[in-house]
């Protein structure tokens, strides 16, 4: 026979599954399901922490206990970066993820703090700056509703953005486009990007941040973007929760030999 606390996970595993609580709902509080019945505060807390193992909700001091989403949004690749998207139009690169996924969004689930900083070894060689150099670092923390996304930490060159909203702490997109349109506007349109993904164990600072289930990776993205002649504007770090999203690229498959034969 199972044990109380697991019958009551397997209880409202169920209800969650059949929708009776919707992504974003909270369980009820421990105390509720006490007095209902359900079994001893332990029981409930042993059945909570089990629906937590098992991906079905996260919990959080302040938040409670909530049900995860479980259909992860489009992380979109290439397409993502478009530019009559930012330039023509207003969908800055989360908004994009969001459209695409069917998902709605407010521009302000996009929070950020700016400062100048004296730029890390990585982020110098980047942007191929001396040890010691400043740059501008645009920060960026992401949600959906209530629950953060990802976070995403932007480093500039200060003579690049210097005066422009970039550099303007108001939470948000910087203005319509967002920032690629504001190097566009600044004469650095932006022709070609390098990412690079790699999963790994988050700190407990983005455990926190992130408000992610015990044991969640991260997946962490680099990317560099560059001008058509080869000057980077732009070194990103962003860190995402790994169950949140589902990286999606879309691209023609090269054949290097039929470029060769192209050139001869």
């Amino acid at each position: 026979m199972a044990p109380k606390w697991r019958e009551l996970a397997d209880k409202l595993a169920e209800q969650i599954r059949r929708g009776e609580y919707t992504p974003g709902q909270q369980l009820p509080h421990i105390r509720t399901l006490v007095e209902a019945g359900e079994g001893s505060k332990a029981t409930v807390h042993a059945a909570y922490k089990a629906l937590e193992a098992e991906g079905l909700v996260t919990s959080s001091r302040g938040h409670g206990t909530v049900v995860r989403q479980q259909v992860p949004l489009k992380r979109l690749g290439i397409a993502r970066y478009d530019k009559s998207k930012w330039r023509d139009g207003d969908e800055v690169a989360f908004i994009a993820d969001r459209v695409a996924s069917g998902r709605g969004y407010r521009r302000n689930e996009q929070t950020q703090t700016v400062s100048r900083v004296v730029a890390s070894p990585e982020v110098a060689a980047a942007h191929g700056l001396p040890e010691g150099a400043e740059v501008y670092a645009r920060a960026r923390l992401v949600k959906e509703g209530d629950q953060p996304t990802h976070t995403l930490t932007s480093y500039y060159r200060p003579e690049h953005v210097e005066g422009t909203r970039l550099v303007d702490p108001t939470p948000g997109p910087a203005g319509r486009g967002g920032g690629f349109r504001v190097l566009y506007d600044a004469g650095y349109e932006i022709d070609h990007m390098r990412e690079r993904l790699f999963a790994r164990t988050a700190t407990p600072d983005e455990v926190k941040q992130l408000q992610l289930p015990p044991g969640e990776p991260v997946v962490e993205l680099h990317r560099t973007t560059y001008t058509a002649d080869g000057t980077v504007v732009e070194f990103a770090i962003g860190v995402h929760a790994a169950s949140r999203f589902a990286w999606e690229y879309d691209f023609k498959v090269p054949d290097s030999a039929q470029d060769r034969e192209g050139q001869q």
